[in-house]
């Protein structure tokens, strides 16, 4: 395996670590949620709302030109850090939350 297929293979591995336990903690605030990782393409996490469904939301995680790993909104907007699972979780089931009344 050449360096550069051991470089994209870690970073795969990071995305869907960090992924999966975003998942996780999505689980936690009533969330659903589905790992994507098609081949060739950059895996992703799609959250939807099951109290309306309408609310989805595709969110990525990858390393920043800081060199520091971040979720992201699919329009390429930073959530929190991927070390706090737990911070990007709040977030992202706020954003999907359905609309109260």
């Amino acid at each position: 395996m050449t360096v550069e297929a051991q470089r994209a293979r870690s970073t795969a591995e990071l995305q869907h670590s960090y992924l999966e336990a975003l998942g996780a903690e999505l689980n936690r605030h009533g969330m659903g949620s589905i790992l994507h990782a098609p081949v060739g393409r950059v895996p992703s996490l799609h959250v939807v709302n099951p109290a309306a469904r309408a609310l989805a939301e595709n969110v990525f995680a990858a390393c920043g030109r800081d060199g520091a790993w971040w979720f992201w909104w699919s329009w390429a907007e930073r959530i929190t850090a991927a070390d706090d699972p737990e911070g990007a979780a709040a977030c992202v089931a706020r954003v999907l939350a359905a609309p109260h009344g």
